[in-house]
């Protein structure tokens, strides 16, 4: 199956210029984002208290929060898992660092008409959040230096640099999405991102897989001219592989719960934009360094060098 034919000719690169500016752009506006608003870190990272709650009916979140809002637990993130009837509760330490008693929030939610049965109650500590989010950046880091080396190992430098920064864009851009709306980011965002780091960087090597067939193949067109080639004869898969993918994650986002909503929007956001830093981004950041046929056969340009030597 085919959205686009192979041999379509729509010439992406003559918008390289517009589309690595754009990019550029949202890379910057990202990065102030996460500078100035910061990310509105979960218990997870920040430490707090959960606590898992049973109600005899399905639950009104609202209600639930308005409820602890009157018995002074202010700020606390109230969210259905599972099932209507199931409640977790999130809130972060207060400033006197006072620890909430899961037993007191039960007896603030529940009511004669909806009782609630404690499930689980478990603290997370200060420190412990710290360690979360030390492993988590060293999680993210370890990642793009091993995507570093593949690419690297794989096809070459010029390729690998293109793909990492085609990357690092994709996971700046959603990161940046979850500093400008102030959503929630816990360790499931964080899964989320690290997916969509992986699913960028296999769309951008399955064109960059055909960059380097066609320069060893059609040795008479420019370097923009294979691009353009490999980005069309790549559509079809590209689009049609986001999409099912798309539509997997949505599955995620609409009947997972809310526990899981902020992991799907992260991977939709991924999708989307990984799919279209592939086009845009990736493939014009080749051309802009000057990539060629040569920098695929290293004893050709070996040879070349030798030549060139008085």
């Amino acid at each position: 199956m085919e959205l686009f034919p192979s041999n379509s000719k729509f010439d992406f690169m003559r918008l390289r210029w517009v589309s690595l500016g754009l990019a550029g752009l949202l890379m910057v506006v990202a990065i102030g984002a996460m500078a100035v608003k910061g990310f509105n870190f979960a218990l997870d990272f920040t430490g707090g208290t959960e606590t898992e709650i049973h109600f005899r009916k399905p639950a009104d979140v609202e209600a639930v929060r308005q409820k602890l809002e009157a018995a002074g637990y202010h700020g606390a993130q109230v969210r259905t898992f599972g099932s209507a009837t199931d409640v977790v509760v999130r809130m972060q330490l207060q400033k006197d660092g006072a620890r909430q008693s899961g037993t007191d929030i039960l007896n603030a939610v529940q009511t004669a008409e909806n009782p609630g049965v404690l499930r689980d109650s478990y603290y997370v500590g200060p420190q412990v959040g710290k360690e979360l989010a030390e492993n988590g950046f060293l999680a993210v880091l370890f990642v793009v230096l091993g995507f570093l080396a593949y690419v690297w190992m794989r096809f070459e430098l010029k390729f690998a640099i293109a793909a990492i920064i085609a990357t690092l864009h994709d996971m700046l851009l959603v990161c940046g999405w979850f500093a400008l709306f102030g959503i929630e980011f816990d360790l499931a965002v964080l899964a989320g991102v690290l997916s969509v780091m992986g699913y960028s960087i296999n769309d951008t090597i399955v064109v960059f897989d055909r960059v380097r067939e066609n320069f060893r193949n059609l040795h008479k067109l420019s370097p923009a001219e294979v691009l353009n080639r490999s980005v069309n004869q790549t559509l079809s898969r590209t689009i049609i592989t986001s999409f099912v993918a798309l539509l997997t994650v949505l599955a995620l986002y609409f009947y997972g719960g809310d526990s899981l909503q902020g992991m799907a929007i992260s991977q939709v956001l991924g999708i989307v934009i990984g799919t279209l830093s592939s086009i845009f981004v990736a493939s014009p950041l080749l051309l802009m360094m000057g990539v060629t046929k040569q920098d695929l056969m290293p004893k050709a340009r070996d040879e070349a060098e030798l030549n060139a030597r008085p």
